[in-house]
């Protein structure tokens, strides 16, 4: 490892050069309380910034190892650490000066969910940032002394400020990560109590605006009150006892007038599979991590998935147990999407019907009398719900506000008022018994079986030319070859670091674990092991390190991989 001296020299040496110069700087450094890595530089000042890293020992870094001594632990403190870094970056950086990027500093940090990332790593041995800097240039020509602020001023005063255990808001970081273990402790004890679902009193479940995730705030916002027949209570680590509204296993409708706050209620669920920042509001909104996000998908690809369960004689004779389409409809999207998030293990759906195929969700004794049901392809989820539930141990929370007929297949049925919810269960069962349906079931003895599918490699191919092209663009878009696989309406993706780890996770379980004999299911969990034994270090495709991963659920990997339209099923 090269003296920092010798960086200095370096960049003394290149300054006013063509910006290609930059390539000599490459290399490790030691900067005495830290070693400072520049792993690769970027080839002109408009390229994607150059990749640093800089590692502090832990006998200088001093961070308790209690801090990261178990999983849940350590991915808080990484994720506090890099929002921290970030600060630092704002408060000492020297800001953009010359052409395209020069003089950023930045690193990859969190929004309102606490996510395992790469861009701190921290072990008994050191602390390490993995960052960018958009090294300065004006035209093409090499800024040398703005180039030497960033190395020997910026960074020294980033690195004291966000990387010392003494340097940082201590009463604040051990709350951060005692937040997170809580957390992650209700999401464990859920099974036990037979719950899906748990929203805390006190929660704040409506959001700042459709462009921010951040909490409503105001004398009008609604604290959550969980009705007192629907209460539970959880005795934490770290915070005592929690109560809360607990959401059981089975079928629950959430009902109730429009903008009384149904779909906000399944908005903070579904994101519930994640845990949140002190301050978000939905602390305590806990989901099972098997939780998956249900709507229809029109225009999506679907690749030999057995929709049977749901869709079944088409006209012309297309067969539903492998069922193919470039063009999905409403109904046979969203009944794939069903099938697919089962086939990957999921044990609760969330769906709302404002985001739904009406025609999928319900079928009335009206339509029965008027379209016999050997004319009627599609089972409605109204004839399936119970049966996913017997059968696959399946739970689906609703929301529901024009259809009466799901009253019949409900276990719990909370009302929405005024962003306050009452349990109506009783009330529902009464009306139900006083105002009976008369349709009849047409969902059989049986939901269906799920068929396991296994993706052929030879579909796989991630090369655009001579080159591998495999890349996020944007948080709902991953190129991957020649194609866009396009994630809006994969909810429940919540950061773009998530999307690059998904198009390098597709490219990692193809060279590794796509054999045309694995299914997408015992490949995808090959996948979760990797990343359990070695980090998000295993899948980037390239030499260094990544710092700009996080880690996504198998879930939604899995719905990339689905809508990749070159897919081929064995």
């Amino acid at each position: 490892m090269l003296n920092s001296r010798i960086l200095k020299n370096k960049i003394h040496f290149i300054d006013g050069k063509g910006y290609k110069a930059y390539q000599e700087i490459e290399g490790e450094y030691d900067f005495g309380k830290y070693q400072l890595f520049i792993d690769h530089v970027q080839g002109d000042p408009f390229a994607a910034p150059s990749k640093v890293r800089v590692r502090v020992n832990q006998k200088l870094a001093r961070f308790p190892s209690a801090l990261y001594q178990t999983k849940i632990r350590q991915i808080a403190l990484t994720d506090y650490l890099a929002r921290y870094f970030a600060q630092a970056c704002r408060k000492f950086g020297t800001g953009l000066r010359g052409t395209g990027n020069s003089g950023l500093i930045a690193i990859d940090h969190g929004k309102q969910e606490i996510l395992e990332r790469s861009a701190v790593v921290i072990n008994q041995d050191f602390v390490e940032a993995r960052f960018v800097c958009g090294l300065p240039a004006r035209g093409r020509t090499i800024l040398g002394r703005a180039a030497e602020a960033i190395f020997f001023q910026a960074i020294p005063q980033i690195v004291e400020a966000s990387l010392f255990y003494a340097a940082l808001n201590q009463n604040e970081l051990h709350e951060f990560i005692i937040l997170a273990e809580d957390q992650e402790a209700i999401r464990s004890s859920l099974e036990q109590l037979s719950l899906v679902a748990f929203i805390g009193n006190g929660s704040i479940l409506p959001r700042f605006s459709g462009a921010s995730d951040a909490p409503l705030k105001g004398p009008r916002v609604v604290p959550f009150q969980s009705p007192p027949d629907l209460e539970v209570a959880f005795k934490v680590p770290n915070h005592g006892v929690i109560k809360g509204m607990g959401i059981p296993k089975g079928v629950t409708l959430i009902v109730g007038g429009g903008y009384h706050g149904k779909s906000t209620l399944l908005r903070a669920i579904e994101r519930g599979v994640y845990n949140h920042i002190p301050g978000d509001g939905r602390e305590w909104v806990i989901a099972i991590k098997d939780a998956v996000k249900i709507r229809a998908e029109d225009g999506r690809r679907v690749e030999k998935v057995d929709i049977s369960p749901f869709i079944n004689n088409l006209p012309f004779g297309q067969d539903t147990r492998c069922f193919s389409t470039e063009n999905a409809s409403g109904s046979t999207s969203q009944a794939a999407n069903i099938i697919e998030a089962v086939e990957m293990g999921a044990r609760l759906l969330l769906i709302d019907e404002d985001t739904s195929a009406t025609n999928f969700m319900i079928r009335d004794m009206r339509m029965q009398a008027l379209v016999a049901k050997e004319k009627e392809p599609i089972t409605p989820f109204l004839d399936k719900v119970r049966l996913l539930l017997k059968d696959l141990g399946v739970s689906t929370i609703l929301v529901v506000g024009g259809s009466g007929d799901y009253l019949d297949v409900a276990d719990t049925v909370i009302m929405m008022d005024e962003y306050r919810p009452r349990n109506v269960t009783d009330r529902a069962k009464m009306i139900t018994r006083q105002y009976q349906s008369n349709r009849k079931p047409e969902g059989g003895e049986h939901f269906g079986e799920i068929r396991p599918r296994v993706p052929l490699p030879k579909s796989f191919d991630p090369q655009r030319g001579r080159k591998i092209k495999v890349a996020a663009k944007g948080m709902e878009t991953v190129l991957f070859g020649h194609y866009q696989i396009e994630l809006d309406y994969v909810e429940q993706l919540v950061d773009i670091s998530q999307t690059r780890a998904i198009a390098d996770i597709i490219y990692y379980a193809w060279k590794k674990y796509f054999d045309g004999f694995r299914t997408l299911r015992q490949a995808l969990e090959e996948v979760e092991r990797d990343l359990d034994r070695h980090g998000l270090d295993i899948i980037s495709p390239f030499k260094g390190k990544a710092g700009d991963y996080a880690r996504p659920r198998k879930y939604e990997v899995a719905a990339a991989i689905n809508r990749l339209r070159s897919l081929e099923i064995r």
